[in-house]
């Protein structure tokens, strides 16, 4: 596995507000994860990156880069839209634990995050 970078509350939370089926997501956000981890390096030389814990990296993309990531995956609306919100929500989380929260909020308001994973698909 390429990392888990979104934990199981946000999924279920997501999973929740989305119109994906709760066991779906885990796979999604999985099969992202497996795209992301061959990217990383990209992703920092070509990002910022905002966030650099034990588990992922947060980096902040452009909008529309989500689009990119779900044609490449063939993924479909909803369950693109799913997988993003994941991100985003995951970012939320750590940047209230961390004191960040407001930051992180008026960063996503103009770009969107991108949380690649740190742990079994490391370096």
């Amino acid at each position: 596995m390429a990392g888990e970078p979104i934990e199981g509350q946000v999924l279920l939370l997501t999973a929740a507000k989305a119109s994906v089926a709760g066991s779906r997501l885990p796979d999604l956000v999985d099969l992202t994860q497996e795209l992301l981890a061959g990217e990383r390096d990209r992703y920092r030389r070509e990002y910022e990156r905002v966030y650099d814990g034990e588990s992922f990296e947060a980096f902040l993309v452009d909008p529309g880069h989500w689009k990119t990531i779900g044609d490449e995956l063939g993924f479909e609306g909803r369950e693109l839209s799913a997988v993003r919100r994941a991100h985003e929500e995951q970012l939320l989380r750590v940047g209230r634990r961390c004191d960040r929260e407001s930051e992180f909020e008026t960063a996503l308001e103009i770009r969107e995050p991108v949380l690649v994973g740190t742990g079994d698909g490391g370096e």
